[in-house]
C-alpha cells in the first residue's frame, strides 16, 4: 500500500482529520463567507465531520458535509450523533471535482486543506461556485508555498504531513483558480505554519476524550496493519520539521463571491 494512500486511510479508521488554523481559522474562514445563524453551509471533505458539526452547533448554520471516503461520513456520522446535532448536519459520498448538489443550493461553500489534492483543481472550485447561491461565497484554507522553489527538506515534509499527492500553490495561484471560476470581490489572508501551535489546536479541535478515542484506534490499527507500521517508520524518517519550514510553507484564507 502507498504512503499517501496508508495515510488517508488511517486518518478515515481513527476518526482523525486537520487543517492549518484549527478552529480559529475555521471561524475566521466562515466570518469572510458571511456565514452564520441559519446559513445553508456545504464542508466539502468534510473528514470526520468535526468542523461540520462545530459550525452548526457554534455558529448555527445547516451543514451539509460531503467526503470522498465512505469511512470519514461513517465517522461524521458518529461524530454528529455524539454531539447531537443531527437535526442541522447530514453527511454524504462524494467528489469535490463532481458535486452530488443541484446549482444555487448553498449560502457558502469552504473546504479545509482539501483542493490541493483533486487532480484538476480549476474543476474542483468550479463546482463550488456551480452549487453557491448567487451573491453567496466559496471560501478556501488550503496549504500555500509562500517562497517558491521550496527546498528538498520542506517539500519531503508536506509531502509526509499533508498528502504525497497534495499540490500546494502560492497565493496568487489560489486566487488565480477563485477569479477563472468567475467569483469576484476575491480575499487572501496568508499565514506561517508553526508546527508546535498545529499540534495544540488539534487537541482543542477533538478535545481530551476525542483524542484518547483517536489514540485507541490508532493503537488497534498499528497492531492489526503492517503497512501502517510500515508508514509509522517512514515518519520517523522524514517527520523532523525543518529550520526553514515558516519561511516556505504556510497556509491561506481565500474566499470569493458569486
Amino acid at each position: 500500500m502507498e504512503q499517501e494512500r496508508t495515510f488517508f486511510d488511517f486518518a478515515a479508521y481513527v476518526g482523525l482529520t486537520k487543517h492549518m488554523g484549527g478552529l480559529e481559522a475555521t471561524d475566521e474562514l466562515l466570518a469572510l463567507c458571511h456565514a452564520g445563524e441559519g446559513s445553508h453551509v456545504l464542508d466539502v471533505g468534510c473528514g470526520s465531520g468535526a468542523t461540520a458539526c462545530t459550525i452548526a452547533k457554534t455558529h448555527g448554520c445547516r451543514v451539509v458535509g460531503v467526503d470522498i471516503r465512505e469511512q470519514m461520513v461513517e465517522r461524521s456520522r458518529e461524530m454528529a450523533e455524539r454531539e447531537k446535532v443531527t437535526d442541522r448536519v447530514s453527511f454524504q459520498a462524494g467528489d469535490a471535482q463532481d458535486l452530488p448538489f443541484d446549482d444555487g443550493l448553498f449560502d457558502a461553500v469552504i473546504t479545509e486543506s482539501v483542493t490541493a489534492f483533486p487532480e484538476d483543481q480549476q474543476k474542483a472550485v468550479r463546482e463550488y461556485v456551480r452549487v453557491t447561491k448567487p451573491g453567496g461565497y466559496v471560501g478556501l484554507n488550503e496549504s500555500t508555498w509562500l517562497q517558491v522553489p521550496p527546498p528538498p527538506e520542506v517539500v519531503a515534509w508536506a509531502s509526509q504531513d499533508v498528502g504525497a499527492t497534495v499540490k500546494p500553490l502560492t497565493a496568487d495561484e489560489w486566487r488565480g483558480l477563485l477569479a477563472g471560476a468567475g467569483l469576484t470581490e476575491i480575499v487572501a489572508k496568508i499565514y506561517e505554519v508553526n508546527a508546535a501551535q498545529e499540534t495544540k489546536k488539534i487537541l482543542r479541535r477533538y478535545g481530551w476524550l476525542g483524542m484518547i478515542r483517536i489514540q485507541r484506534r490508532a493503537l488497534k490499527l498499528f497492531v492489526r496493519n503492517p503497512a501502517y507500521r510500515q508508514f509509522l517508520k517512514g515518519l520517523g524518517k522524514t517527520g523532523l520539521t525543518p529550520e526553514n519550514l515558516s519561511d516556505y510553507f504556510g497556509y491561506g484564507l481565500y474566499v470569493g463571491r458569486k
